[in-house]
């Protein structure tokens, strides 16, 4: 089943789970983050669109990235799990250029609105005078629109390319989605030129934007340090080392991952990486991002309030 002819143009996914007792405790510990990850999102989104509170150029921002997270994580979980659980791994050709393609478009369109985000922090904090004017509506809408445009035709480019190419007689992707990398091990030409490309797409969208975050949060840390409220640099210090945390564990593996030569490639390593910026991010990204912000727990307690007195 794993050496598929030339005729053939479905892909086989090896996935992420053993068939073993361990594999059945790892696939249920997936579906419970992703669970999470779907309830954290949609009820970020809610709760953004229902208290006008937080109608904020920060929430606004806040509400595109959930919305990127849900779609993000459904791109990759629920063809994983159906995969599991029927025992059928194989996805179409087609199948899996949608999957490769959104999923490239959400990963960055989600890297260059994490840089937006740490902008918007950068301006409240260090120009707080000239923020209504940084970060008005048009902006932030600019800012979204733009992640959305650059992602999708990055993504469409990489597509065309993996979708055209050659592939030899395995079709067998040691991976749990269709994730580019993966793909050109089963070529049947050398994608040398491809992989710089690969290379120089990564740099520009992970790695130029994540020194900026960098370089915002510490310049942020900066502004924070000289206040002179103790209490204001406590909080300052706790947000910005959580919210690098979460970005840090999306960068880094993905950068990590993709920026790597072929020969220094493992599959597994892949795999357990690829765990990282594809499950957990867009599960932590609701709990770090909103959830431990009083605003948001504010908003919360406000909403179901509202709740309980129209019921009564």
């Amino acid at each position: 089943m794993e050496n598929y002819n030339k005729t053939s143009t479905d892909f086989i996914l090896l996935g992420l789970f053993p068939p073993s007792r361990i594999g059945l405790f790892l696939f249920i510990l997936i579906i419970l983050i992703f669970l999470m990850a779907l309830f954290g999102n949609f009820s970020m989104i809610l709760l953004i669109l229902i208290d006008r509170h937080l109608h904020t150029p920060m929430y606004f921002l806040l509400s595109q990235l959930s919305l990127m997270d849900l779609n993000y994580i459904s791109t990759i979980v629920p063809k994983m799990a159906f995969n599991f659980l029927f025992g059928n791994k194989s996805i179409s050709f087609i199948g899996c250029g949608i999957q490769s393609f959104f999923f490239l478009t959400l990963a960055v369109a989600e890297a260059l609105l994490l840089t937006s985000m740490a902008y918007d922090r950068y301006v409240a904090i260090c120009f707080p005078l000239h923020y209504p004017i940084l970060m008005s509506k048009k902006v932030c809408v600019q800012m979204i629109i733009g992640s959305w445009i650059i992602g999708s035709i990055n993504s469409c480019a990489h597509t065309a390319y993996v979708l055209h190419i050659p592939y030899c007689q395995s079709r067998t992707i040691n991976h749990f989605f269709c994730d580019v990398p993966a793909m050109l091990t089963l070529a049947c030409m050398d994608t040398w030129l491809y992989e710089y490309t690969v290379f120089f797409s990564t740099t520009l969208f992970l790695v130029f934007p994540f020194i900026g975050i960098t370089c915002s949060y510490g310049r942020v840390l900066l502004t924070v340090y000289r206040m002179p409220s103790s209490e204001g640099r406590k909080k300052a210090y706790s947000t910005c080392s959580t919210h690098l945390t979460v970005v840090t564990f999306y960068y880094a593996p993905f950068a990590y991952t993709y920026l790597r030569p072929r020969s220094f490639r493992s599959p597994t390593e892949d795999k357990v990486l690829a765990v990282f910026y594809t499950i957990l991010t867009p599960m932590l990204n609701p709990v770090i991002y909103s959830l431990r912000n009083k605003e948001v727990m504010g908003a919360l307690r406000r909403v179901i309030i509202r709740i309980c007195s129209v019921k009564m």
